[in-house]
Formats: structure tokens, sequence, C-alpha cells
């Protein structure tokens, strides 16, 4: 069982940057690899990054590569999304999750087994 909140949203200008945090529990972190979605009002849950267990192995969503960057720390149970040169259409609730195997490719929510609360990002033009 992994338990999962998210923290660091806010309202940001366009251009601006954040830094969201994922904080874990459970003993078991490292053998999950990490992500982050995103769901902006009216649409569906989309695909932002993910990590590896071991941090070797990245990938992004083509609309955000070269802006954000996912990392993690296995000793502090953490992984982070800095987002830099931030647009409007950024705007969204941010979601932390887990997942018992690294999918590269093709990543959909349902192969997620743990998910946070969300937090809000705003990006104002």
């Amino acid at each position: 069982q992994v338990q999962l909140v998210e923290s660091g949203g806010g309202l940001v200008q366009a251009g601006g940057s954040l830094r969201l945090s994922c904080a874990a529990s459970g003993r078991t972190f490292s053998r999950y690899a990490m992500a982050w979605f995103r769901q902006a009002p009216g649409k569906e849950r989309e695909f932002v990054a993910t990590i590896s267990w071991s941090g070797d192995s990245t990938e992004y969503a083509n609309s955000v590569k070269g802006r954000f960057t996912i990392s993690r720390d296995n000793a502090k149970n953490t992984v982070a999304l800095q987002m830099n040169s931030l647009k409007p259409e950024d705007t969204a609730v941010y979601y932390c999750a887990a997942a018992k195997f690294y999918y590269s490719g093709s990543h959909s929510r349902y192969d997620y087994d743990y998910w946070g609360q969300g937090t809000q990002v705003t990006v104002s033009s």
C-alpha cells in the first residue's frame, strides 16, 4: 500500500515556474515507478511525466518536454515535478501516481495503482 500526498500547486503568471512535490508513505516506495498526470476542467486526465524506480529513465508528454523535469529521492520517499516556462494551457489539477511497473511509450491512467488527491495549478495569461 502506498499513500501519496501532493503539494506545491498555486497561481502563477505565464512564463513563471512552480515545483510540485509528492510525498509517499510506505517502505516500498523505491520499488514503484512514479508519474505525474493532470486534468483540466472538462478534459480527460492526461499523462505528463514518468520516472523509473531508480530514476535512470524518464519520459515526458510532448506538450511539456523541455519545460518540465521529473525527479525522485528514494531516501526521502518523494517525487518532484519542476515546471518552467508555464503556459495558460498547463492549468489543471496535477496528480501524483505510482505503478509497480515502469511504462514506456504509452501511458494510461489505468496502469497506475495509487493516486494522490491532486494539487491545483493555475497559470494566468
